[in-house]
């Protein structure tokens, strides 16, 4: 298997896509892929002549006490793992190209999708993310772009983005893999040690306990929170930001899960912030 080639600039990743024929899928990532990115890639192939995979560390989606330095990067390994994937480029730009000097545009998702849970624990960061998804769409002119749920607010976010702006790309998403024992992939998951990856699979169980409690007929918003926050709250070492239970389309609050809903959670184990989420009932 060969290895992807590389486009470094946006003329090097025009005269590619100029090149090829038929629709072009996307899939923005920040490098230090694993499992999770490559069924995103695989998704985009079925459905797509070709696929384009970004690797950016994006720093505007960091706050100033986050883990931008430190942020796995492994480009070599990346493209060994996309080699599995034929038809397949990586666009792999500096800071510069993304953000050349003068750009001073920001994107901003408003409501409870731009504002609650992440945005409340990340100030700036989904500004972040949907200014450079936006650029990057710009520069990838592709016809669908794959997304994994396990970031699902910033699937919302990205989806919201793109449907407000007009933008000319249907944004997919995609189910969130998972370890045997239930632990989402992430890049982070790097940063746990053998014990703390252990652990870590405390946020599925969880969220699968609150599943099973809604499946059971609960429908009590406060009394599913307070079931998850429990769970968690029974592994030592791990200090939980929020758990909250949402509308699934809007990330609004709910008193009663009378509808499509989703329960989100955020957790620290020693210095590694772990997300993950779980649909409850038809969502």
């Amino acid at each position: 298997m060969s290895l992807p080639v590389v486009l470094g600039n946006a003329a090097a990743l025009e005269r590619w896509r100029m090149a090829g024929k038929g629709k072009l899928g996307f899939v923005p990532t920040m490098g230090a892929l694993h499992a999770g990115h490559l069924s995103l890639v695989r998704r985009a192939r079925q459905e797509n002549a070709r696929v384009l995979v970004s690797i950016f560390v994006n720093p505007t989606q960091f706050g100033p006490k986050e883990d931008f330095k430190r942020y796995p990067r492994d480009l070599n390994g990346d493209r060994a793992l996309l080699a599995a994937v034929p038809g397949t480029a990586v666009y792999a730009p500096s800071v510069d190209e993304v953000y050349p000097e003068g750009f001073a545009t920001t994107v901003k998702v408003g409501g409870a999708l731009g504002e609650r849970l992440e945005a409340e624990w990340r100030p700036g960061h989904f500004e972040g993310v949907a200014t450079v998804v936006a650029r990057l769409f710009a520069l990838a002119k592709a016809d669908a772009a794959y997304f994994g749920l396990k970031d699902y607010q910033q699937f919302l976010v990205i989806r919201r983005m793109a449907l407000d702006l007009g933008l000319p790309v249907k944004v997919r998403a995609c189910e969130t893999v998972r370890e045997a024992d239930g632990l989402a992939l992430s890049s982070r998951n790097r940063y746990l040690d053998p014990r703390q990856r252990d652990l870590a699979a405390a946020l599925s169980a969880a969220l699968r306990e609150v599943k099973r409690l809604a499946a059971r007929g609960e429908r009590s918003v406060s009394r599913l929170e307070k079931a998850g926050r429990r769970a968690l709250g029974r592994v030592k070492g791990l200090k939980i930001q929020y758990f909250a239970v949402a509308d699934a389309a809007s990330l609004e609050p709910l008193r009663r899960l009378d509808g499509k809903a989703v329960a989100l959670t955020a957790c620290l184990l020693g210095k590694t912030r772990l997300i993950d989420n779980m649909r409850l009932g038809n969502a």
